[in-house]
């Protein structure tokens, strides 16, 4: 039986997340330390200081979260072993640095461009709005009902029951409201600066290819698994690729789990900023055993178990 470290995406970060790393661990300090140097400015003191609505920022918080997830990873070192990595939009990023497949500079000169590629391709374009208790189809169907108004779409398949959608605004409120009378429990519009993960962050791909044609990918040393493509991924060209196909695609959350659950993964490790991973895979996966590791507490706690 398997270990995954799983890694999160935006929405997980908060004011403060990784200090406690900081003071704890020289390992984790050094993490933050590179970055700080890679990225020319202290990342770090967004991450504990703030403010709120700076680390909110997408060209910060992506950053921000990887740094924090590979100190805490860092903090991890030499006490639990793992043998695959995944991680939700973002996190794939920080999990191919997990994995070895990037270098730590080189993930978060990328994730800040990224998030520069997707602040400026959603600009005003549109928006996301989270389904609650409505099933795979029922959504797709209300997003279809509702694109005569503008492009919307399914962008992250998060858990039984937790669907978001993506794409013009009139087109999302007109399909939160045909979900609500399919049955969905709650349709609610989120608070984030463009319709990630659609057909509108288009603009985004060239530049985004570009970035990714500056730096130099190795091969997985962990078994690395395509939160879109939900499969394992060895092949250089392919992890490129699908980091592209990532701005315009669904998040195939469950679908991954799913697969790592197939292929023997039993105990799944939220390393980073919050436990929203950690929620989401309990319902997709009853029978996982699902951990965190953002905190020194936390570490210590997994540490003493394993």
């Amino acid at each position: 039986m398997k270990t995954a470290f799983v890694f999160p995406g935006q929405g997980s970060q908060s004011v403060g997340m990784g200090k406690d790393l900081w003071d704890a661990y020289p390992e984790s300090r050094k993490i933050f330390e590179r970055a700080d140097a890679a990225l020319g400015f202290a990342l770090s003191k967004v991450c504990f200081e703030g403010p709120e609505e700076e680390l909110k920022k997408t060209i910060l918080t992506q950053p921000a979260l990887l740094a924090t997830s590979i100190a805490a990873l860092a903090g991890l070192s030499g006490k639990v072993d793992f043998q695959a990595v995944a991680g939700h939009s973002l996190g794939a990023y920080t999990a191919l640095t997990a994995a070895g497949v990037l270098s730590l500079e080189d993930a978060v000169r990328l994730v800040r461009r990224r998030g520069e590629l997707m602040e400026e391709a959603g600009r005003g374009k549109g928006t996301m709005a989270v389904i609650l208790m409505l099933d795979e189809a029922k959504v797709a169907r209300a997003c279809q009902e509702a694109s005569s108004l503008g492009v919307v779409e399914p962008a992250n398949v998060n858990c039984p029951g937790q669907i978001v959608i993506s794409g013009e605004k009139p087109a999302v409120a007109a399909a939160c409201e045909k979900a609500k009378a399919l049955g969905a429990k709650r349709a609610m519009e989120l608070s984030v600066s463009g319709p990630f993960h659609s057909s509108l962050m288009r603009d985004a791909v060239k530049g985004l290819r570009e970035a990714l044609d500056t730096v130099s990918f190795s091969a997985p040393q962990k078994t690395y698994y395509s939160d879109i493509d939900a499969a394992e991924m060895k092949d250089v060209a392919q992890i490129k690729e699908s980091l592209v196909r990532q701005l315009t695609a669904p998040v195939q959350w469950i679908k991954t789990i799913e697969k790592m659950t197939q292929d023997g993964c039993s105990t799944f490790v939220e390393v980073g900023a919050g436990k929203v991973l950690a929620g989401l895979i309990g319902k997709i996966s009853k029978e996982s055993k699902t951990l965190n590791a953002g905190t020194v507490e936390s570490i210590k706690a997994l540490s003493e178990a394993a």
